[in-house]
């Protein structure tokens, strides 16, 4: 939120100078005399800033994955890439839809502002939506009474340590590396919708259980790592508002030139 209001203002600036110049400056100048440094950095950064500006705000933008919440579909350290055009044109800032194109679909993985606090970004996929009955119970996903299948693909050991938020600690002025700290959870198959996709689940950890009814205007989120989200079981419904674009691509992880 802040890197938007920063680059929505530079635009701002750099086009005003531009525009003064092709106003007024320009007229006033002598001839062949040279326009100031600042109209010379602002006509030169305006082009670029206003694509960069208009591309991320309303086409695609770039996010990076902080955790494993999502994990195995996405893991922390992804630089993914979201469409901004999938769910309407919004007003970069004040999120106000302009022009309504699609709504999310079940299954779909979405990037949201966190209902509790919108200046945080938050990566989840579509379980409920507006009207629907939202049961889970004993790691069981339950949705308008419809028990979700779901299929056994193979045991998944990771390096919880490894792929967190929390990879480095900072002690005493200086990096610390965490200890490796195994974990092996199961992969399953479910299919929500037109979306096949694989989630984990752990026997040791306890079933986060609600019943939920999600009101108009709102979508029911829960991570791929069941057993280790922070989601909709906890905080509630993601408003229609809040929402960002649809993730459809995955386009670099450093820890591949591990």
């Amino acid at each position: 939120m802040i890197f938007v209001k920063l680059l929505m203002g530079a635009t701002a600036i750099t086009g005003l100078i531009y525009l003064l110049d092709i106003l007024i400056l320009k007229r006033v100048r002598a001839k062949n005399q040279k326009p100031s440094l600042i109209v010379e950095y602002g006509r030169s950064f305006f082009p670029v800033l206003l694509a960069v500006f208009v591309i991320r705000s309303f086409i695609v933008e770039p996010f990076k994955i902080p955790s494993g919440s999502m994990m195995p579909t996405l893991i922390a350290g992804d630089f993914i890439v979201v469409n901004k055009f999938s769910y309407g044109i919004r007003l970069p800032v004040w999120n106000k839809t302009l022009f309504k194109v699609g709504k999310p679909n079940r299954g779909d993985v979405f990037v949201f502002h966190y209902p509790k606090d919108p200046s945080i970004d938050y990566i989840k996929r579509v379980i409920g939506l507006p009207g629907d009955e939202i049961k889970y119970e004993n790691k069981e996903l339950y949705i308008n009474g419809e028990l979700i299948i779901k299929d056994f693909q193979a045991d998944y050991r990771y390096d919880v340590n490894a792929y967190s938020s929390s990879l480095y600690r900072y002690f005493k002025g200086g990096p610390y590396r965490l200890e490796p700290r195994i974990r092996q959870d199961k992969e399953l198959i479910e299919t929500l919708g037109n979306s096949t996709h694989s989630l984990l689940e752990n026997d040791y950890v306890a079933s986060e259980d609600g019943k939920f009814n999600v009101p108009e205007g709102h979508y029911f989120a829960m991570g791929d790592n069941r057993d280790n989200s922070l989601d909709s079981r906890r905080w509630g419904f993601v408003p229609d508002e809040l929402l960002v674009g649809k993730a459809f691509f995955i386009w670099l992880n450093f820890s591949q030139f591990n």
